[in-house]
């Protein structure tokens, strides 16, 4: 099913969690310092969503951290209703377990919901369940912990919420509870995380049901994505601490806090409602604070997102599990007595920031049922899978490949060049039997270089080189329809620009595509590449060069390779947060998909039809009269200026002198 949207946007909606507003401005009962961070946080967010001007505002949920049964709750909200009140929209609240009390969970010593918090919130916040409407669009508010709790309120809602979900099917219905239904799967055991059976099963049973559009939880301070029949299903982060017994999912240090202040991570989201689908963009506040009467933040940087992008030749090497289950061991804190299994989502977060649509992925990854389901959700929403496969695949791959063809849009052949002409008719048949395109990449060519530095190089070589297009064109003219095309490899020391200016004149004369796989690394494996901010002008020109260039390109590097072989930073860390590199594509690829842009013949940037043009500059380079800088990782512009030595790229726009006076 796809999820890309459709017509303009109609209007746009801030979603925020996990505020855990304390009852003093730098005091929390938690023993954690970050938790002391929370009301300024909070502010600081609800000032940018202010910026926004969105229709409406949700809360999903634990607005304040003092549970019920604490004489500073009253306090605490009085102070997250002072900072709330400054939001110039509507806000819509729910209950959390810490506004209303947990779910039933018998090991855990905070007080559970019952009538007399129920009555607490009602006094202090208003109503515990509810439904509204804007536009067309059906908008249903959830008490997520009175479910399972076997009071009475509980089948009060219950009988509420199938009657209103009946009354309202014929409107586009977006879901908001702050416990998830589950983290990674329908059948996980229960933990303090989800949804309990019995009423997980019931929940999930009106979702397939009535199949609103989208369904938006909270609680776990961590973001997953999942698809529950027609229903897109978002566990949404905090904007305050992460849930940090999840730190499990990524292999490297716990971080500040023992990963607790993982503050890229935190954040808000803008949903914007389109004329059909919808898009939520997550934007990460770096745990930046503003204090009571201070200056308000600068507005979100604008983004893109992998649903409406429109650039489909950008691929990046998923060399690491992008959809992997990690075990996250018993904390002693909020669970105890079992093991629970995560996916860790936040690559496709990271890569749905960026407006990245392109995956290089090996055939195991289409091989393995749990992999290929995502891939299945991940096509839904625009992404394309480049598959590759190290010789020819057996019966049992040809068969899989046949059955999700809709999941590949090309499977490279990474073949030995001396055994090309034997399997010809092999190639031939593949082909015939998938209908899927197929691209041929070589690997270890007999006069392929051996030595490097004065040493045996004893690694592996694939892809094509520059010097062999001719050849590969007389190859074409003689197996006429045999490939779709060819993949070529450059290194570092080789500039993309005149790679893809090369590759664009072989596409002319073959009529077949041309992959260039952008390599951040040389012939040495233990040289490292750790220059950040000169990486991230590497993956910037290899992707203004393609497409400048009609040449689809593949970044070698997703999330940083920071052990092993050829280290080098990447787009992301480790922890999946993105990098200059991250941050400067995802500038580049908003701006990539305004228009239609080509090389420019000029220089080393794009041209489009207004005259205007866009660049990297590096530090210590001029702005042409008529340029624009943007630094992405501030938002800052200028002009006329020489970019200063700090550690970063900027993004260049120069604008046609018609649209300068409007954008200085």
């Amino acid at each position: 099913m796809k999820r890309r949207p459709e017509g303009e946007v109609r209007f746009t909606v801030a979603l925020v969690s996990d505020t855990h507003v304390n009852e003093k401005e730098d005091f929390s009962a938690s023993p954690y310092p970050v938790n002391a961070e929370a009301n300024p946080r909070a502010r600081h967010i609800f000032a940018q969503i202010n910026q926004a001007a969105p229709a409406f505002t949700i809360h999903l949920g634990d607005m304040i951290n003092p549970v019920p049964e604490l004489p500073s709750y009253g306090t605490a909200v009085d102070n997250f209703n002072r900072i709330a009140q400054d939001l110039n929209a509507p806000l819509h609240l729910m209950p959390g377990n810490h506004d209303i009390g947990d779910k039933p969970v018998s090991w855990m010593p905070a007080g559970m919901v019952n009538e007399e918090y129920i009555a607490l919130y009602e006094e202090h916040f208003g109503r515990h369940y509810f439904s509204f409407d804007h536009e067309d669009c059906h908008f249903v508010i959830l008490n997520s912990p009175l479910i399972n709790s076997g009071i009475p309120a509980e089948a009060e809602q219950a009988a509420w919420l199938e009657a209103d979900l009946a009354e309202n099917g014929d409107k586009r219905t977006f879901l908001f509870s702050h416990y998830p239904l589950y983290v990674s799967n329908p059948q996980e055991p229960e933990s303090y995380d989800n949804i309990d059976e019995p009423g997980r099963s019931w929940l999930l049973g009106l979702i397939q049901r009535y199949k609103p559009e989208a369904l938006f939880t909270a609680h776990v301070h961590n973001f997953w994505y999942d698809v529950i029949g027609e229903t897109e299903y978002y566990v949404v982060p905090s904007t305050c601490f992460v849930r940090h017994d999840y730190s499990e999912m990524y292999r490297i240090d716990g971080g500040d806090q023992q990963g607790r202040n993982d503050a890229a991570k935190l954040g808000h989201i803008t949903l914007e409602i389109h004329e059909r689908g919808h898009v939520a963009h997550y934007h990460r506040s770096y745990g930046a604070t503003m204090m009571e009467g201070g200056e308000p933040p600068s507005p979100v940087l604008r983004a893109p997102h992998t649903k409406t992008s429109n650039i489909s030749g950008v691929y990046v090497d998923m060399r690491h599990a992008w959809a992997e289950e990690m075990v996250i061991a018993p904390s002693g804190a909020v669970d105890e007595f079992r093991r629970k299994k995560a996916r860790n989502d936040y690559p496709v977060m990271a890569m749905w920031e960026m407006g990245l649509r392109g995956l290089r992925v090996p055939l195991q990854d289409l091989v393995d049922p749990v992999t290929r389901r995502r891939m299945t959700l991940m096509c839904d929403v625009g992404h394309r899978f480049h598959v590759y496969r190290y010789g020819m695949p057996d019966a049992a791959e040809v068969a899989l490949l046949a059955e999700h063809r809709q999941l590949v849009e090309r499977l490279e052949l990474v073949l030995g060049w001396d055994e090309v002409d034997s399997l010809r008719d092999a190639v031939r048949d593949l082909g015939q039997a998938t209908g899927i395109s197929l691209i041929l990449s070589r690997v270890n060519r007999k006069d392929a270089a051996k030595m490097s530095g004065g040493r045996f190089n004893h690694l592996i070589s694939h892809g094509f080189s520059l010097e062999e297009t001719e050849e590969l064109a007389d190859f074409t003219r003689a197996n006429s329809g045999l490939l779709s095309g060819f993949q070529f490899t450059i290194m570092r020391s080789v500039d993309p620009w005149q790679a893809a200016a090369s590759l664009r004149r072989f596409i002319k004369t073959t009529g077949l595509r041309a992959v260039l796989y952008v390599k951040s690394t040389e012939a040495s494996a233990a040289q490292t590449f750790h220059d950040e901010t000169a990486n991230a002008e590497r993956f910037a020109q290899a992707v203004l060069a393609g497409v400048g260039n009609g040449v689809d390109v593949v970044l070698d590097t997703f999330d940083d390779a920071d052990r092993g072989y050829f280290t080098r930073t990447g787009l992301v860390d480790r922890r999946f947060n993105p990098r200059i590199a991250g941050r400067l594509l995802s500038a580049l690829m908003l701006r990539l998909n305004e228009g239609e842009w080509h090389a420019d013949p000029q220089g080393r940037s794009l041209r489009n039809a207004k005259g205007e043009t866009l660049s990297v500059l590096s530090a210590g380079e001029s702005v042409p009269a008529t340029g624009i800088w943007h630094c992405p990782l501030t938002g800052q512009t200028g002009s006329n200026a020489t970019l200063d030595q700090q550690p970063t790229t900027r993004l260049v726009v120069i604008e046609t002198p018609a649209r300068k006076s409007e954008l200085a």
